[in-house]
């Protein structure tokens, strides 16, 4: 990371990369006093705007041609239709004549 210094003596201000583990400087490297002390930055103003940006960092991946011409397909249930039921069959007696 890049860290803004100033030192309280001579007013002189640097920049020092670090990583964010190492400790702060304190020597100034104008007036070579230990009163360095480094600034709340407000960061270098990189943002990402617009689609396609992951909390992984990624971007999304762009369709090819022949991926972008191919019809898309959902798959949906069949519609079913709502039917009544079938009446239920009911026996008539039948006569039957005998012939005596």
């Amino acid at each position: 990371m890049t860290y803004e210094y100033v030192c309280t003596a001579c007013a002189h201000e640097w920049e020092a990369e670090q990583s964010m583990s190492e400790p702060p400087l304190t020597t100034c490297p104008s007036c070579k006093a230990d009163t360095a002390k480094r600034q709340v930055s407000g960061g270098t103003g990189f943002i990402l705007r617009g689609g396609g940006w992951y909390a992984d960092g990624y971007g999304s991946k762009k369709p090819s041609a022949s991926e972008s011409a191919k019809p898309t397909t959902t798959t949906s249930a069949p519609a079913t239709t709502k039917s009544e039921p079938a009446p239920a069959k009911t026996e008539t007696p039948t006569k039957t004549s005998t012939d005596s």
